[in-house]
């Protein structure tokens, strides 16, 4: 008599269980990511710090004095100056400033990229004005904004504004050139034309270079800041920058960089989140 023996099967994976057997390396991916960009910023602190120990130098700040600085800066409690506690201030005006003249640049630059990279006659018009206008240097501006605008938040509004113009407009007129003519046909023989065609077919297909056009704005407006708040501003990180270059007080103006970095990395990522949103139809401009 023969014993026949059966080895029980493991049971199948549930779909649950396939789901938690992801995460951790999902987590892990995320971890690395984190870690590959801590590495270029955390080196630079480090020779920073190293430099200033080694050279003994008082003119540059240590990491830490700066940090210092930006405490001080934000929540008072050691200086007892002008600057202690004043961030908020400083900030919000910064942020009103750079977002004012960004918003009309948009605003200015994107129905008008549309309409040149795709009515030829408008095109031939202000193509050449505008190739003339774009290599002048916004800091050449400056004396022209005061007087346009007086000493003020105008004139800084006004710089910001052409700093990101022009690389919105680009990026709209090229993302509007590049569409595929077919498109167009295809879209007039089902009857799809004026308005209606610029916002089923023109818009959207030009929405990536779009979306790069604002985040190269959105950068150029945060660099020229500081040039905006030369126009005789009392507040504004420019400004802070602009008084700590003047009092030689070179942890102020590392402290207002920082910041102004800091502010213009978050400004992006937002963007980029918007980019994803609204390209989530488009794979290969999902960033």
């Amino acid at each position: 008599m023969s014993i026949q023996t059966t080895m029980a099967e493991p049971p199948a994976k549930t779909s649950a269980d396939a789901t938690t057997a992801q995460k951790p390396s999902g987590e892990l991916k995320r971890l690395r990511q984190l870690a590959l960009a801590a590495i270029v910023p955390v080196t630079m602190l480090v020779v920073w710090d190293v430099m200033v120990r080694w050279t003994g130098t008082r003119l540059v700040p240590s990491p830490s004095g700066v940090a210092v600085m930006m405490w001080d800066f934000a929540f008072g409690g050691i200086y007892d100056d002008a600057y202690s506690k004043s961030l908020p201030i400083h900030f919000w005006k910064s942020v009103q400033r750079v977002y004012g003249g960004f918003l009309l640049a948009a605003a200015a630059g994107i129905p008008l990229g549309l309409m040149i990279g795709r009515i030829p006659l408008l095109r031939a018009l202000l193509d050449p004005t505008l190739s003339l206008l774009r290599p002048i240097p916004v800091t050449a501006w400056l004396p022209l904004s005061m007087i346009f605008f007086g000493l003020g938040p105008k004139s800084a509004i006004f710089l910001v504004f052409l700093g990101a113009f022009y690389p919105i407009l680009l990026n709209t007129i090229f993302g509007v050139r590049s569409v595929d003519p077919r498109l167009f046909e295809a879209a007039e023989m089902l009857g799809c034309n004026g308005s209606r065609l610029f916002r089923s077919v023109v818009f959207p297909a030009a929405l990536p270079s779009i979306f790069n056009g604002l985040r190269l704005g959105a950068g150029f407006a945060w660099i020229l800041i500081v040039v905006g708040e030369m126009t005789g501003v009392p507040e504004g990180l420019g400004a802070v920058i602009m008084d700590g270059r003047t009092l030689s007080r070179t942890d102020l103006v590392i402290t207002g960089m920082i910041i102004i970095g800091i502010t213009g990395f978050v400004s992006d990522r937002i963007l980029l989140w918007i980019n994803n949103y609204f390209l989530r139809w488009s794979p290969q401009h999902h960033a």
